[in-house]
């Protein structure tokens, strides 16, 4: 099955898991994969981002900011923690949350109130792993490969791993976008 614009999308299923794999060849394909993505997004939902540094987590942030059709310029929100981006419209509000910087798993994060925010909004938490995995038995891991060194090499490998029964049409959802 061929992913638009993003080359082909393969994957495999576990009881409660479903893994696409998803080539990226530019910012432009990473930014329309999270276009994609938030068309099978909805309130409730836990996305989690994986990547080196420059891999591409705020640039599918901002593809799926514009899908959901959300207030602001979707930035990385390194230094301020967490970006709420209201919706334009009737769907949900995305909350971007950058754990890079946090130590202390879940306690650490109670602070943000994000489980407060999760039933009504999307929320995307880059360097989540090991931190937020409580919040959602169901939830979305995004996991970003790119060639490391000295290259200029745009080309991604992007892992989603949907986790639990929520995301068991994954695959189909996707490929339907």
């Amino acid at each position: 099955m061929e992913a638009a614009h993003n080359g082909p999308v393969t994957g495999t299923a576990a009881p409660g898991i479903v893994t696409v794999d998803v080539a990226v060849e530019s910012p432009e394909q990473m930014k329309e994969l999270g276009r994609r993505i938030s068309g099978v997004l909805a309130p409730g939902d836990l996305v989690m981002l994986t990547g080196e540094l420059g891999a591409g987590k705020t640039t599918l942030t901002r593809g799926l900011g514009e899908g959901l059709g959300v207030r602001g310029a979707v930035t990385s929100p390194t230094f301020v923690i967490a970006r709420v981006h209201p919706s334009l419209g009737e769907g949900p509000a995305l909350v971007h949350v950058d754990a890079y910087r946090l130590g202390g798993g879940l306690d650490e994060m109670e602070d943000l109130d994000l489980d407060v925010s999760l039933p009504d909004s999307v929320i995307v938490v880059e360097w989540g792993d090991g931190k937020v995995e409580e919040l959602s038995e169901d939830r979305l891991q995004v996991v970003i490969d790119r060639a490391v060194g000295d290259t200029d090499d745009e080309r991604r490998t992007v892992t989603l791993v949907g986790i639990g029964a929520r995301w068991a049409g994954l695959r189909e959802e996707l490929a339907a976008r």
